[in-house]
């Protein structure tokens, strides 16, 4: 992984509103492995920016966990192949073109582990989209076309132990047992972890904040 810039969160503000200032309409992704804090910078980006930002995050994009019973996956839930990566493209691409009219994206309700059809609306007036999510930054196809739609893409680094505690202590805050938790932290997160750490080379700026925000 390339080095890390340590970047105090108003110089991160202070480019995303830049960013935004661009026009007519910049997209923004957080990349990053999982528990590094992705979505929690996302949404202090998208405050900091104002309501001409919102925030649309790949993991509304997760496959129902009917299907991933169906096609044998669900013990790899958050691996590349658990994703409607497709319709994630197609959604970013209608975002940069900017259409006339609203745009709906998909949310992850984590309380029901299920994807929400819908529940993102990103009107016209928006200019700047934030996205976060792990594989923002894979080679693979058709994840590849990803980076082509995405304006700027940074990777978000977090000291590994610190990760590994918010995972488990995120799994467990939704119904695992201290066990489990750490199981999945250590399995299929880990996986999927190593994976991600290995696209870092591909983002415009990798980041640490001087204090990194909760997990």
């Amino acid at each position: 992984m390339p080095p890390a810039q340590v970047l105090p969160f108003d110089e991160l503000a202070a480019r995303a509103r830049t960013l935004a200032a661009a026009g007519p309409r910049q997209l923004l992704g957080i990349a990053g492995a999982p528990g590094a804090g992705k979505s929690t910078l996302a949404e202090r980006l998208v405050a900091a920016v104002g309501p001409t930002a919102r925030l649309v995050p790949m993991d509304g994009f997760h496959l129902a966990q009917s299907e991933l019973v169906r096609l044998g996956r669900q013990e790899r839930k958050g691996a590349p192949d658990t994703f409607d990566v497709n319709g994630f493209v197609s959604v970013l691409r209608r975002l940069r073109r900017l259409e006339p009219t609203s745009v709906w994206a998909p949310a992850f309700r984590r309380d029901l582990e299920e994807p929400v059809a819908g529940a993102i609306e990103v009107p016209p007036e928006v200019r700047l989209v934030v996205t976060e999510g792990n594989y923002l930054l894979l080679r693979d196809e058709p994840w590849e076309e990803v980076r082509t739609l995405l304006h700027e893409i940074w990777f978000l680094d977090l000291d590994a132990e610190l990760r590994l505690r918010r995972l488990t202590a995120r799994h467990e805050a939704y119904g695992k047992s201290p066990e489990q938790a750490r199981a999945w932290a250590l399995g299929s997160d880990e996986a999927n972890a190593g994976l991600v750490s290995g696209t870092a080379g591909r983002a415009d700026l990798v980041v640490r904040l001087t204090e990194p925000p909760p997990g």
